[in-house]
């Protein structure tokens, strides 16, 4: 049993993490509170250095607990993943603690808490895994999006998650009981053996079916999106940047290691309904984010095209497809916190985030109108930035599976349409910081340090994932390779 601790050792150490937290806000006073943000998040910098030790990485390609858990170069990617953009958030939720009112310490702790359950989904190698730590992902964040009660927005946003999230949640447990009911078993090695047999039941594939509909919920992919606008939008900032990273790489880790590697012929046989979902994913999004005023609204409706567009790499169903999802998650996650952490700066309590409180901001912080406009576009897809190499591999490993399959040409259609659509409304946030249409607000902009060092950061990241992608790159292929291997045994059983 020791040794099998070894293997969960980080999300052991972040959730002790979370409880210390709770218990430091009994001890401190309420002036010092703000400060176990700091800590916490510098105590995931050093966890995140563990996760290189050899003493764990040694680990990798393991199993504990029975099989449930798996410790592979894949989980090992969206563990540091996870870790980089809760240190993130952590910083962003200190400089946002001045509007939450009270429970500080609890919304640093809730944060600790559904990182650790996005570290265990990142392991999941058995459904029974796969539901609890998508449940604790899914109920901290019922609280996270509701936390500001003083606002009806939030109020307003948690109740919509909490109905809708309910309702995946049903989706993934029944479909999860169905599986379980045909295959007699819940280990991800257990079906990876029987789904040539299990492919001919009609119990198993309404199962899958369900499951996928329940983790399409997660990545806010058509038509089960309509969520995330209106807690994007409700939810505090830091909350929103969380939900619109993490839970969206923890989805589709899972999606990954089940459509990747579980049950790759499955995949091959959904191919056409990959490919509508991902397509008209990328429509929707793209589509009602030209009308948007606001701010947060509009990364919304674009979360849910980048959701259609990291699809096409399960749609692609090879090692280069899962490569070009992890590289693009990397590049969005620098983009994402960059852009909501400007947000937050040029945004005040009460106003709103309307495009208009960003006019003149070229004037009133050059820096920060600087790091918008490569967040913009990045997320634009133009080069040199992360957003275009990471667009640009998805769109290279659909291309390659092309022929032969009409759908896939539809698909790169529509991807190409979706890019084109989405300039326009990304500059039209560059267009209110440098041609304001109305006289913009001329008060500087205060800026932490710790905030800066963030910010910059994130803006060294985007500069280097689209000009140096070589390294990053490996790292990407290092991951994928594993999951291209396992679906090479499952095609080949004699491997």
């Amino acid at each position: 049993m020791g040794d099998q601790l070894h293997f969960v050792q980080l999300e052991m150490m972040v959730a002790a993490l979370g409880l210390c937290v709770l218990l430091g806000d009994l001890f401190l006073p309420m002036t010092a509170r703000r400060a176990l943000g700091w800590i916490a998040a510098g105590a995931l910098g050093l966890v995140f250095l563990l996760s290189f030790r050899e003493s764990y990485t040694g680990l990798a390609n393991g199993e504990a607990f029975g099989g449930i858990f798996r410790l592979d170069e894949l989980a090992l990617f969206f563990k540091r993943f996870f870790l980089l953009a809760g240190i993130f958030v952590l910083v962003f939720a200190v400089d946002f603690a001045e509007r939450l009112r009270g429970g500080v310490s609890e919304y640093l702790a809730f944060i600790l808490f559904a990182l650790s359950g996005m570290m265990f989904a990142a392991s999941a190698n058995d459904f029974s895994l796969l539901f609890v730590s998508i449940e604790l992902i899914t109920v901290t964040f019922y609280i996270l999006v509701s936390f500001q009660r003083h606002r009806m927005q939030s109020l307003e946003a948690g109740v919509k998650y909490l109905i809708l999230g309910a309702v995946s949640s049903a989706f993934l447990v029944y479909g999860i009981a169905l599986v379980f009911g045909e295959a007699g078993s819940l280990k991800f090695d257990d079906l990876r053996d029987a789904h040539a047999e299990l492919l001919e039941s009609n119990v198993f594939l309404f199962g899958m079916l369900f499951v996928f509909a329940g983790l399409a919920f997660k990545i806010s992919a058509f038509p089960f999106q309509v969520w995330a606008p209106d807690v994007y939008q409700g939810a505090p900032t830091p909350t929103t940047t969380f939900l619109a990273v993490g839970s969206k790489a923890a989805g589709f880790v899972l999606l990954i290691r089940l459509f990747g590697s579980v049950v790759p012929e499955l995949t091959a046989q959904w191919t056409g309904l990959l490919i509508a979902v991902a397509a008209l994913t990328i429509l929707y999004g793209n589509l009602c984010a030209l009308p948007q005023r606001n701010l947060k609204r509009l990364l919304a409706y674009s979360g849910i095209a980048n959701a259609g567009y990291l699809l096409m790499g399960i749609v692609a169903q090879s090692g280069e497809g899962t490569a070009a999802i992890l590289y693009y998650l990397a590049g969005y996650l620098f983009t994402l916190v960059a852009a909501f952490m400007i947000i937050h700066l040029v945004t005040r309590e009460g106003e709103g985030e309307d495009i208009a409180r960003i006019a003149g901001l070229s004037q009133r912080s050059p820096c920060l109108a600087f790091a918008l406009v490569l967040c913009a576009v990045s997320l634009a897809g133009i080069p040199p930035l992360a957003g275009f190499f990471g667009k640009f591999l998805l769109v290279k490993s659909v291309a390659a599976e092309a022929f032969g399959n009409a759908g896939y040409f539809a698909l790169l259609a529509v991807a190409v349409f979706g890019v084109v659509v989405s300039i326009y409304y990304y500059f039209g946030i560059i267009r209110a910081m440098y041609w304001p249409g109305e006289t913009p607000d001329e008060s500087p902009v205060a800026v932490a340090w710790p905030t800066r060092v963030a910010l910059g950061l994130c803006v060294a990241a985007i500069l280097y994932l689209g000009l140096l992608p070589d390294k990053p790159m490996n790292w990407a292929n290092t991951a994928a390779n594993i999951e291209k291997r396992s679906s090479a045994e499952a095609a080949d059983p004699r491997r």
